[in-house]
Formats: structure tokens, sequence, C-alpha cells
């Protein structure tokens, strides 16, 4: 096991016969015994679960060696909090525009993070399809789209220049570039990128192309600070959609 935040672990492990094939990959942790124990660095055995919606988790975690502590740092991120402020960095959207969170005062803003090259339905593409489900919902009535946004911050900002951020959105919002006005899809610079991660609780780090991170999906309320916070994938439309409709009728 490489690390761990909240109830998720960064595990490097064997092949998964009919899953996966062997590589480092994030894990939701269903054993609160089991992740309360682990430390960066230990070498674990566990149950992979995979549900009809093809979700999955570890349980019945089991530590069979603690020789690496030590060897991988332990640091624990951020645990974001309602209240919380966040680092009001410079970021660049599908267009190329420079746009600041602090534009969006007044709003209700739902934030989330994800790569375009991400191979994992189960992680950024059902993020991303999540998202435009929530697009079209805050369409009824018009008055929520108004006064709400949407945006998706890519952890790969070597990669994701605007034109292929352009085109990943295009692929969620039916072609239809009219979306863009209401959801953006950002990129930043590496160092703003570990501003924003320390900030929201994010571990991330690229590896044999890929970007293993942690997830989290944060509402900001209309004074730009943190509303809610969605952990993890699990969530899905109708619980966001309610959240954000409550968020624009106390506005």
């Amino acid at each position: 096991m490489l690390a761990k935040s909240t109830d998720q672990v960064t595990v490097n492990h064997e092949d998964i016969p009919g899953f996966m094939p062997a590589m480092t990959m994030l894990y939701r942790v269903k054993d609160s015994a089991g992740l309360e124990q682990v430390q960066p660095g230990d070498s674990i055995t566990a149950d992979l679960v995979v549900d009809g919606s093809k979700n999955y988790w570890l349980e019945h975690l089991v530590i069979t060696g603690s020789s690496g502590r030590g060897s991988i740092s332990a640091t624990t991120p951020h645990e974001l909090e309602p209240g919380d402020q966040i680092p009001d960095v410079q970021l660049i959207n599908q267009d190329g525009k420079t746009i600041h969170l602090s534009e969006f005062k007044g709003k209700s803003v739902l934030i989330t993070f994800i790569y375009t090259r991400c191979p994992f339905p189960t992680f950024c593409p059902l993020l991303s399809n999540e998202f435009a489900s929530i697009q079209r919902g805050l369409l009824k009535p018009p008055e929520n789209y108004k006064r709400t946004h949407l945006l998706s911050i890519s952890l790969d900002p070597s990669h994701d220049t605007p034109p292929v951020l352009r085109k990943y959105g295009l692929g969620y919002l039916q072609n239809d570039p009219a979306g863009f006005a209401h959801w953006d899809f950002v990129s930043t610079t590496p160092a703003d990128l570990q501003k924003l991660a320390t900030a929201f609780g994010l571990i991330y780090f690229e590896q044999d192309n890929q970007i293993i991170h942690s997830m989290q999906t944060v509402l900001l309320a209309s004074d730009g600070t943190v509303a809610k916070i969605w952990p993890g994938n699990e969530w899905r439309q109708p619980e966001i959609l309610d959240a954000m409709r409550q968020a624009v009728s106390t506005q």
C-alpha cells in the first residue's frame, strides 16, 4: 500500500484475474477497523467487492507486513470542511480563457477533479456522466441554471490543454458548445494544482501514463466558501441536484 486518505487507499497490487492487470490503483475501503490500522508502506490482503453498477471497494483488509513503513510519506491530506475558503488560483478553460473562482460569487458552484485520459469507467467518466446529468437537471427551472455553475478541474495539466478539454467536454455536452457557458473544463499550473489539491484534501500522482488520485466533489455556496463535500464516487445526480437546488433557494 502506498498511501491512504479518509476512506481510501492507494495500492500497488498484483494482477486481479478477470478485473484488471497489476497496477497502482485507488480503492475505497469499507472496513473501518482495517483502515484505522493500515499505514503507508504496509503490505496487505483484502477482498475486492464489485456491485451490479460496477462500483468496487475493499473489505476485510489485513496487514501482512509492515517493514515498508517510513519509506513512504504518511502525510495526511487536509480534510475539507464546510465554511472553508478555496484558493482563488488562475484557471484556463476549454476556450483558453483565464477564469477565477471569485468570478462565480453569487452562484452555487459544483467542483470535481478529473483527467481526460482516465481509462476507468467508475472514476472520471462516471463523474463526468453524473455532471452531465446535473447540467441537464438544473435547466428545470431555468432560474436554477442561471444561479449555478459546474467546474471540472484537470489533474493532468501537461496533457489536458484547452483543445483537449474542449473535445472532452463536448462529449458530455451532446456536442453543444453552448453548454460551456454553464460548465467549464479547466486546467492550471502544476504549482496551483498542488495548492488546490492541498485545499481539497486530494492525493494524486502520475504513474505509467495514468493519474492516480482520490476523489472529492465539492459544492461552493454563493459566498465562495465550501457548503458540502462528497468524497469518493458513490454519490449520484439526484442527491447533488437536490443540494444545489436547496442552495439557490436560500440565496
